[in-house]
């Protein structure tokens, strides 16, 4: 990989923690709207979290590398450190990954940027059933989706445009 490939693949991590935490701000909203009372840094911390039972899906990946491919089970207080590092990672190579498409393909922002969200969340329903961690996208109904894809399409917009940021010329 050359070193513009390199740089364009780490201006798109940073780019992809700036989608994450707009990705992250918009679903803490919509659960304080809920009626979750946990404050952002508690919801984004997963302090509520103490077993496997309760962990969301990106610890559950974690769980599932750690015992799969490290040959480790990881105990209930490892689930919301392995929540956070798993969602965190899981922007970050999206973000870099983008920035190598983007520094490849000459396409960059929020267009650009809403296809990743997209390609982002289609994954997710095409590889977490196969592990077993969601039903197939059918089972679930539109509202559920719509949330879903919403959240991943402000991820996407937000990496394209702080990817663009990140690079334009001056």
């Amino acid at each position: 990989m050359g070193t513009n490939l390199v740089r364009s693949a780490a201006r798109g991590a940073v780019a992809g923690v700036v989608g994450t935490l707009g990705m992250d701000l918009l679903l803490h909203a919509r659960y304080r709207r809920g009626g979750g009372d946990d404050g952002f840094a508690d919801w984004e911390l997963s302090t509520a979290t103490h077993d496997w039972e309760h962990a969301a899906t990106p610890g559950l990946i974690g769980r599932r590398i750690a015992r799969d491919v490290l040959h480790r089970d990881l105990p209930d207080s490892a689930a919301a450190a392995t929540n956070n590092v798993v969602h965190w990672a899981t922007g970050v190579q999206w973000g870099a990954a983008y920035g190598v498409v983007a520094a490849t393909t000459d396409r960059r922002g929020i267009r650009s940027g809403v296809a990743l969200g997209l390609v982002a969340c289609s994954t997710s329903y095409v590889v977490l059933p196969l592990l077993g961690l969601y039903k197939p996208i059918w089972e679930y109904d539109a509202k559920d989706l719509r949330q879903d894809y919403s959240a991943h399409v402000l991820f996407g917009a937000l990496t394209g445009a702080a990817f663009w940021a990140l690079t334009r010329r001056r």
